[in-house]
């Protein structure tokens, strides 16, 4: 049960210097929402900047690099509109399957303007996965390329579409074209900023995925929020590695270039280190983000310092843990102003962000403040009550942003989301007097070693200092005596063999002996979910199958 609070319209303290006593940040009224949908969104960018450079498609060759104006975007787009709408009706759900492309983004932008909702599905699914995504959202038809990266993807969607009655149209990618090419004179319907715009499935680290039901408005103001603390610039170069199956790559870039009239450079048709150095310099980027795992593999190529790369001037990580020693080497190397986003899939999806001008201090050990219009309170798990600032609780976020539920999961959605509207993330963070927030860790991911708690993001940052790591996670060890130990998994720097006995002398002279590691284990690379996160219950499973020796 939460206590009453100040409404959202309250002044926001934090934000005129007055010290915060409670973890808890009103939403600051500054920037308007708007009601706006994904279609008004990219008719307003095109009737702004027609001529404008739009869009580019990312891939190695520069010279067959795909362009679009906003003039030919939105052309292109109510095109693809019309042609959905001569095979799915408005308010069907199509799912799309299908790496980085520039149709995957006429996808994004035509379903919006045809009010159909799009099912975003990852192209490294398996059959079993398929079939629960496609069964689950109830999806109409699916768009996908027939194979990637040696994934026979028309063969598994073939193995399951017997038990997938609901599912009557199938187009495959080549088939676009022709979908587009002559559509009817239909007139594209009328779409409200409420109505559904995505169904986007979240990682899945426990269980099989739950589909978040995003709204128009959700992430259409969510992205202009991000870019605008983000300071992308009218006619800024954008440069997204970002899957567009998540909503870093079709919510904060896709959606987030259209307020700016920036380029969206899409990495086509995935993440490449090399392929993103490249990008920089020959586009002339502006502006890099992805997850701290795409920004580490590029510093570390080997003719990272021998290129151009000096156009840009920012770069923006988050979807998980950003090491505070990345921030300043990416910084210091880069040569740029960094900045961090925290949120989640449920939130559409930014919830904190720090801000370019923030000292270094508070970029590598903070994500920020609450984005405009995101109410955020810090509460005990077991009591709802609002924690004092400084003191570890549950974040949870209320807003324009938040998603309408898991589709068609009304007892997971009342988990997730209070009666009051508040959105419980999961995560463990604490809130400062400023209103800055630090993630420690997720809740389930807390290490508890004979009663006491133990937060892994602190074991982490320590580690990351030590030069021989290149990447850390920190996990709990089931353990008979203590119920858990603390076990961290190290990736080493190239070149580099730092031992057991130099990490753990490491990490004891900056933390009490409770936090220090007892297992150790060295690996090439980690398992991650869609979105970069670490897998972690994968890493506590290998460390078991091997203890066991099964498997």
């Amino acid at each position: 049960m939460h206590r009453c609070r100040p409404g959202p319209t309250s002044p926001n303290v934090g934000a005129v210097g007055v010290p915060l006593e409670e973890s808890y940040w009103p939403a600051d009224p500054s920037v308007e929402v708007r009601d706006l949908t994904v279609g008004a969104l990219l008719r307003e960018a095109a009737a702004a900047a027609p001529d404008g450079p739009a869009l580019v498609e990312g891939t190695v060759d520069r010279d067959s690099r795909r362009r679009w104006t906003y003039a030919e975007l939105l052309a292109d787009s109510e095109g693809m509109a019309r042609g959905l709408l001569s095979r799915f009706r408005p308010g069907e759900r199509v799912a799309v399957w299908a790496p980085n492309t520039a149709e995957w983004l006429l996808l994004e932008y035509g379903a919006g303007l045809a009010g159909i909702v799009l099912v975003t599905v990852n192209p490294a699914y398996r059959p079993k996965e398929l079939a629960w995504v496609l069964g689950q959202s109830g999806a109409s038809g699916i768009v996908m390329v027939p194979d990637y990266r040696g994934s026979p993807m028309r063969a598994f969607l073939e193995e399951v579409r017997p038990d997938l009655p609901q599912l009557r149209d199938v187009i495959l990618w080549d088939e676009l074209p022709e979908l587009v090419a002559d559509p009817p004179a239909t007139p594209l319907p009328t779409v409200a900023p409420t109505d559904p715009a995505q169904i986007q499935y979240t990682s899945g680290t426990t269980g099989f995925p739950k589909g978040a039901l995003l709204h128009h408005r959700g992430i259409v103001n969510n992205s202009n929020m991000y870019t605008s603390r983000l300071e992308v610039g009218e006619g800024d170069v954008y440069l997204n590695p970002m899957p567009l199956f998540h909503t870093g790559g079709c919510v904060q870039g896709a959606l987030g270039c259209l307020w700016r009239r920036a380029v969206h450079v899409l990495v086509s048709p995935g993440f490449d280190s090399a392929l993103m150095v490249d990008l920089v310099e020959q586009e002339r980027v502006n502006v890099i983000v992805g997850v701290p795992t795409m920004l580490i593999a590029m510093i570390e190529r080997p003719d990272f310092a021998q290129r151009d790369l000096s156009s840009a001037t920012t770069a923006l990580s988050g979807g998980s843990t950003v090491p505070p020693e990345l921030v300043r080497r990416i910084e210091r190397e880069l040569g740029v102003r960094f900045g961090i986003v925290y949120g989640q899939t449920e939130a559409s999806p930014v919830i904190t962000q720090t801000r370019l001008d923030d000292t270094i201090e508070d970029k590598a050990e903070t994500v920020g403040q609450p984005l405009p219009q995101v109410e955020v309170e810090v509460i005990d798990p077991a009591t709802g009550e609002i924690v004092p600032t400084g003191a570890v609780g549950e974040l949870c976020a209320r807003g324009y942003q938040v998603m309408t539920g898991y589709y068609e999961m009304p007892d997971k959605t009342a988990e997730t989301i209070d009666a009051d509207g508040w959105l419980h993330t999961g995560d463990l963070a604490t809130m400062d007097e400023r209103g800055y927030l630090r993630i420690v860790g997720r809740l389930r991911d807390m290490i508890i070693r004979g009663g006491e708690n133990i937060y892994p993001r602190e074991i982490e940052d320590v580690l990351f200092t030590h030069p021989g790591v290149a990447e850390a996670a920190v996990v709990g060890i089931p353990d008979p005596k203590w119920g858990e130990v603390v076990g961290a998994f190290i990736r080493p720097v190239a070149g580099a063999e730092p031992t057991e006995q130099d990490l753990f002398a490491h990490v004891r002279a900056h933390l009490a002996p409770h936090k220090t590691p007892t297992v150790w284990r060295f690996v090439e690379a980690y398992p991650l979910t869609p979105s970069g996160k670490i897998k972690k219950y994968e890493l506590v499973e290998q460390y078991h199958l091997e203890m066991t020796g099964s498997g």
